[in-house]
This record gives C-alpha cells, structure tokens and sequence, in this order.
C-alpha cells in the first residue's frame, strides 16, 4: 500500500470516527435531558410507585421487550400484565421489594432522523438494581445494560422497543 493510500484510508477512519462521535445528544441538549426525564418516570413508576398508568403512557401499545435472561414479551399490555399483579399484592405502605440505580454517566442518547425530521431516539446506559433481603434490607443485585428506542407518536415520546441485557449479578462482578 502506498503512503498516500495509507494517509487517505487513515484520513477516512478519522473523518468516520469524528461524525460517529458528534451524532450523541450532549448530556445538557434538550432531547437528552427530556428522555432522561422520562427514563426517570419509567423505572419510579415501575419501582417506586407502581403506577401501571403512567408506564402504560409511555409504552406503544405494539411494544416489544427483549430480555437476556427472561426472554420476550410481545405487546404493552402483556409487558404490564405482570407488574399489575404485583403491584396488587403490595402492602400500603411498605418497601418496594426492588429498586433502580442508574450508573451516573452511562445515559446516552441517539437522535433518529427522516428527511431531516426528528422521529425517534435511542437511549442507551447502565443501571443496577437493589432487592429487599429476608431482613428487610437492600443488597446488590444485578448490573445489566438497557437500550431503549423512542419514537414520537402522536407528539408524545414513547418506547417501542426495549433491550435488557448484559446482567452481571453482584457476585459475578465482584470475584472478576
């Protein structure tokens, strides 16, 4: 391979990487900061407060969730089918059996355009999870990696499709 090839392959892969690296939302843009906003109203509804409805508002009703460990579910209502029945055995009052922690940091977030139209995004990060133990305290539990596909439906921002993968237990991350 000649220099100037060289120089010119070297030149393309450093043009790619510069592009790559400019199409994530900057933390402080105001797509990033609303689907983060979201993000939050997600797993505290999921969570904290075990309102269905509010999940329900930020599902598409054709939603599909992918899950490394628990494999697919097809359709919002079969997603919230199952945290609806948990969420009636709650006592009032009581400690969640779990919690989300999201990793300071890891949220990214990926515009989607169409002839210039922004119709999408994907959000991208890390977060852990916290379980109630027989002593009724909080210990660490798994670490896994979600990516989240926004589209805007209607003018409202919803999740079509959701990936939970990557989960690491406590254990398993430690002894590494």
């Amino acid at each position: 391979m000649t220099a100037l090839i060289r120089h010119l392959v070297f030149l393309i892969v450093l043009l790619c990487s510069f592009l790559f690296s400019r199409a994530q939302e900057h933390q402080q843009s105001t797509l990033h900061v609303l689907l983060q906003q979201k993000d939050s109203l997600l797993f505290d509804a999921a969570f904290n407060q075990c309102d269905t409805d509010t999940m329900e508002a930020l599902f598409t009703e054709d939603f599909e969730f992918y899950h490394d460990k628990g494999g697919a579910t097809f359709g919002r209502e079969a997603f919230l089918a199952p945290t609806r029945e948990r969420c009636a055995r709650l006592v009032p009052d009581a400690a969640q059996p779990a919690k989300r922690i999201l990793t300071e940091g890891s949220l990214k977030v990926y515009p989607l355009y169409k002839n210039g139209d922004l119709y999408g995004a994907i959000q991208h990060g890390i977060h852990s999870f916290q379980f109630l133990n027989e002593d009724n305290k909080y210990q660490q539990g798994d670490t896994a990696k979600f990516t989240h596909v926004w589209v805007l439906q209607d003018g409202h921002w919803k999740i079509k499709r959701e990936l939970s993968y990557d989960h690491v237990s406590y254990q398993e991350k430690n002894s590494k």
